[in-house]
């Protein structure tokens, strides 16, 4: 059964027009406030995830080579005070030398100013 009256015809093309109006303001407003997000976030200086994960590889490097730089010279100390005792009764410690002074700077003489 299909109607024969213009005005609901009318008001039903009115309402899909309206309907697809919404839906571009809406996808507009959207796109809109995700674009002041990324400003947004874009200004407070974070990283990329990419740059983390470097970063992040960057230090487990550093600390893995710390780790063994510290067991090597857990060893050396180790082995050390063997060397130091048969070292000390043939070398006596060395000492720093003395700071030196820098000779005081005689005082300007101040002369009387004369008048023309």
């Amino acid at each position: 059964m299909q109607s024969q009256n213009r005005f609901f015809d009318d008001l039903s093309k009115m309402l899909n027009g309206v309907a697809g109006t919404v839906a571009g303001v809406g996808r507009e407003a959207e796109a809109g406030a995700r674009e002041r997000a990324k400003e947004w976030v874009g200004g407070m200086d974070f990283v990329s995830r990419e740059e983390f994960e470097a970063v992040k590889e960057m230090a487990s490097k550093a600390r893995a080579e710390a780790d063994a730089l510290k067991k090597r010279l857990d060893a050396l100390e180790k082995a050390a005070p063997k060397v130091a005792s048969k070292s000390s009764a043939a070398k006596p410690a060395a000492r720093k030398p003395a700071a030196r002074k820098s000779p005081a700077k005689p005082a300007a003489k101040s002369q009387p100013k004369s008048e023309d």
